[in-house]
């Protein structure tokens, strides 16, 4: 096995056990819930966060965007048209799209909920109308801070319904996500990428695990969900060393494309999810950056070794 398999699969073994042990702690560790809305916690998961958002950066510019142009200008040099730029783009706006569909069921979801509570109450007393206002603002406030958020960290959502969608949407990216390793041609890119997807899966899983805990979900459907979303990546990596196997000339556009499309979706995450999520908050903002610089010096040192 060559040095550029070996990262793939020592990825792919590694994913899955990294999600399945960090997606099982929420459940099982009470300190997490106690803390899930002010603590400790949330403060290093966030400089964790930052740190990933630096891998991605560095991974994104030093290596995947630039590889996916000139495979796709290599294998459609044919086509008098900036066709590299064209696939990154139809795979960021894949990914925008997914993902703003899944805001609009939530926001619709929610101004619904919200248009009962608003309803005037069955007995109009003063003491009904204070137990209203007393009740609901911490759930409204909840929505405000959402639609200025992203999905990922700061959806609020307690109900299964919600945590289904945020599930599937997570899972989308997962797959471009180990799609985006598996068809990399080049050991030192594998392994820049998979050391972003490592620590961003870590992240991602923590929080959808403590999500699903919070919505009362039981057991059962919290476990089938944590072990379906771990195999997510796997499956994108699988598909991407299959396509990367057969050298035939279909198979070597589809790479390009293929990969192509999976850099649109690490600008997507890179660009609009992690660096606005955390740099875009009062708190601690040059600490923040400190962790998003290591990141990118990170990705940066190892590009040394291309």
């Amino acid at each position: 096995m060559d040095q550029l398999m070996a990262v793939k699969v020592g990825c792919l073994v590694a994913l899955l056990a990294l999600t399945l042990i960090v997606g099982m702690i929420p459940p099982f560790v009470s300190w997490f819930l106690k803390s899930s809305v002010n603590g400790t916690y949330q403060f290093i998961i966030c400089l964790i966060s930052s740190f990933a958002a630096g891998t991605f950066l560095g991974a994104c510019l030093l290596h995947v965007v630039a590889e996916a142009l000139s495979s796709i200008a290599t294998e459609l040099s044919y086509i008098a048209y900036p066709m590299g730029e064209l696939i990154l783009s139809l795979g960021f706006f894949f990914v925008l799209f997914i993902e703003r569909i899944v805001l609009q069921y939530y926001y619709h979801s929610r101004s619904q909920q919200l248009d009962e509570i608003a309803l005037p109450p069955a007995q109009n007393s003063p003491e009904a109308s204070c137990t209203e206002k007393q009740e609901h603002p911490a759930e409204i406030n909840n929505d405000t801070d959402v639609s200025h958020n992203h999905i990922h960290f700061n959806l609020h959502s307690y109900s299964s319904f919600r945590s289904l969608i945020l599930f599937l949407s997570l899972s989308i990216h997962s797959v471009f996500e180990g799609l985006a390793i598996g068809l990399q041609s080049n050991y030192s890119s594998a392994l820049q990428i998979a050391i972003a997807v490592l620590i961003h899966k870590g992240v991602i899983v923590f929080s959808l695990s403590l999500k699903l805990t919070q919505s009362k979900i039981k057991p059962l459907w919290l476990l089938v969900y944590v072990i379906t979303f771990t195999l997510m990546s796997p499956i994108g990596i699988t598909i991407g060393i299959i396509v990367t196997l057969k050298k035939t000339t279909i198979i070597t556009v589809v790479q390009a494309i293929l990969e192509g499309i999976a850099s649109g979706t690490f600008v997507y995450v890179t660009f609009l999810e992690i660096l606005p999520q955390e740099l875009n908050t009062e708190e601690k903002p040059l600490l923040k950056l400190l962790f998003v610089i290591l990141g990118f010096t990170a990705m940066a040192v190892i590009a040394i070794w291309a």
